[in-house]
């Protein structure tokens, strides 16, 4: 474990430069967002293109390890639901809560550090998990809090959810990367050129946006927050490593890579949507908080588990 452990260092240690950066006030929060938009639409989208213009469709979905990820992934997200619930907390912050259960940092952390910790060929099985997590759950949690506000599911929710999906680049870019790869269209060299200095932007930038915005969020409610830490650390990648390994049978090495990035910490795009709707927004603040902290050492213990480099 010490080996990996030194191997994600570096990965944390940025992350640590740019919470150092924002705690002392010489990245403000303004700061920080638009180096997070930089990220989001240029330098991360980039990235995806790239590794996705070089992939196929059956690169990316193998529809036995999507099922396989989203049954237990739902297994989790009720288990949260059902908690919150059991707490009295209504259907609103039981899916805010579900949500942090579930949705891991993939897109900012876990796709730059395992690309890099594992090879281009961690790329697709990252992507399935980030698409599962966009297309599925993001959309999930719109349709849970807007049907519990209106008391129904409309068609104005459902075209929410739509332009939520087509207007977010990281789907768009994986979407026109493999369609460019399907059309078996080869990428010029000036512009191949283009992408991979933009997208060698993306790991330094989302790891120093991470660290920056974590210096605005707090460790309110220490104890919600480490229940929602401990199911998305613990719960998760190990309700996926029982549908890949026993029930699916799949053990190889997308298999192994999906369950390290379902151990990834609780997604800063969840915070973004508690704030839009105004539901617990502190409390997912610290579920970020602290899961990114405990990550630094459960992040490298799963990936050790699952041998090293795999």
């Amino acid at each position: 474990m010490l080996s990996v452990f030194v191997e994600t260092l570096p990965f944390f240690a940025l992350i640590g430069v740019g919470y150092g950066a924002g705690r002392s006030g010489f990245f403000s929060e303004e700061a920080t967002a638009h180096l997070t938009k930089f990220v989001f639409y240029f330098a991360l989208s980039a990235m995806i293109f790239r590794f996705a213009a070089n992939l196929s469709l059956e690169d990316v979905f193998d529809w036995r390890l999507v099922g396989a990820y989203l049954g237990a992934s739902a297994a989790v997200y009720l288990l949260a639901t059902a908690v919150a619930l059991f707490r009295g907390r209504g259907l609103e912050e039981a899916a805010v809560e579900a949500q942090c259960a579930v949705i891991g940092n993939v897109g900012f952390l876990g796709l730059p550090m395992l690309a890099l910790l594992l090879g281009e060929a961690a790329v697709g099985p990252v992507m399935l998990v980030l698409s599962a997590d966009l297309i599925v759950f993001g959309s999930l949690i719109v349709i849970l809090i807007a049907g519990s506000r209106d008391g129904r599911l409309s068609v104005g929710v459902l075209r929410t959810v739509g332009l939520g999906l087509v207007r977010n680049p990281m789907i768009m870019s994986l979407a026109l990367g493999l369609a460019w790869s399907r059309l078996a269209l080869p990428v010029p060299a000036p512009a191949a050129a283009f992408l991979e200095i933009l997208g060698a932007a993306a790991t330094p930038g989302a790891l120093f946006a991470i660290g920056a915005s974590l210096a605005t969020k707090s460790a309110e409610r220490f104890r919600v927050a480490l229940w929602l830490s401990g199911c998305k650390l613990v719960l998760h990648p190990l309700a996926v490593a029982f549908a890949l390994l026993v029930l699916v049978g799949a053990e190889g090495f997308s298999a192994r890579v999906i369950i390290a990035a379902a151990a990834l910490p609780v997604a800063g795009n969840v915070y973004i949507l508690a704030q839009h709707y105004r539901v617990a927004p502190q409390r997912v603040s610290s579920a970020i908080l602290v899961s990114t902290v405990i990550s630094i050492v459960s992040v490298s213990f799963v990936i050790a588990l699952l041998g090293g480099n795999m």
